[in-house]
């Protein structure tokens, strides 16, 4: 099992904007969470969800890219690197 997180740092006045968006891109995922920072640097966003393995996030990557999604999610995702200054992912294996 892997954990993939990805931690944006939005622009000013962005942060929340970016969240809510997510929130509906991954909202169905019970796997996924989407977080805002409390405590560390100011506008950070988190995506942070679980895939048994590389081929299902490279899976899921496809068809993001592919445009399987709601087309008016995809609307709004169109812009979205608008709202933030860098991002990175990083991904984790879970221990058991």
């Amino acid at each position: 099992m892997l954990v993939i997180r990805e931690t944006f740092t939005a622009k000013p006045g962005q942060a929340s904007k970016l969240a809510k968006l997510f929130l509906k891109v991954f909202g169905e995922d019970k796997t996924a969470r989407v977080m805002t920072d409390l405590v560390g640097d100011y506008n950070t966003v988190v995506i942070e969800r679980q895939v048994k393995n590389l081929e299902e996030y490279e899976k899921q990557m496809e068809e993001y890219s592919s445009g399987k999604m709601d087309p008016d999610i995809a609307k709004e995702m169109a812009h979205y690197t608008e709202m933030y200054m860098k991002g990175r992912r990083e991904i984790f294996k879970i221990v058991e």
